[in-house]
């Protein structure tokens, strides 16, 4: 298989979110996620962005055909897990595009969590009101 026809793997995560994300290379720019075409998946405008922004930051935008599955999380998160995933298929695919990627955060797999909420509380941090009579 040569690098023209090369398949490129990758794992993505945010918060609950997790996307197996498959890079190939032609000029086709096809973006599947879950089966559906990318516009289908992802109406909101600020997902595009977020999922795009590796391929700007690297200068592939249009190079790579994209198939992604996701599954857990919002919308908002699976977008992020899916551009992680990206991230991490740019540098299988060469890897001189980590300061790049490096430099705007994009290999930093945000490792931020909702809180779980306590007993005896409204939620993680709320609480009821105190009164003290």
């Amino acid at each position: 298989m040569t690098k023209q026809e090369a398949r490129y793997y990758a794992t993505g995560r945010r918060k609950s979110a997790q996307a197996r994300v498959y890079l190939s290379v032609d000029s086709k720019d096809e973006k599947i996620i879950n089966k559906i075409p990318f516009n289908n998946y992802f109406k909101e405008v600020t997902a595009e962005f977020i999922v795009n922004q590796p391929f700007e930051v690297t200068g592939t935008k249009g190079k790579f055909s994209l198939m992604a599955n996701v599954s857990g999380g919002g919308y908002a998160s699976q977008a992020e897990a899916v551009r992680h995933g990206i991230s991490r298929a740019l540098l299988e695919y060469d890897s001189t595009l980590r300061p790049a990627l490096k430099k705007q955060g994009l290999l930093t797999r945000d490792a931020r969590e909702k809180e779980r909420k306590k007993y005896g509380q409204k939620g993680a941090r709320a609480r009821y009101q105190f009164s003290k009579r």
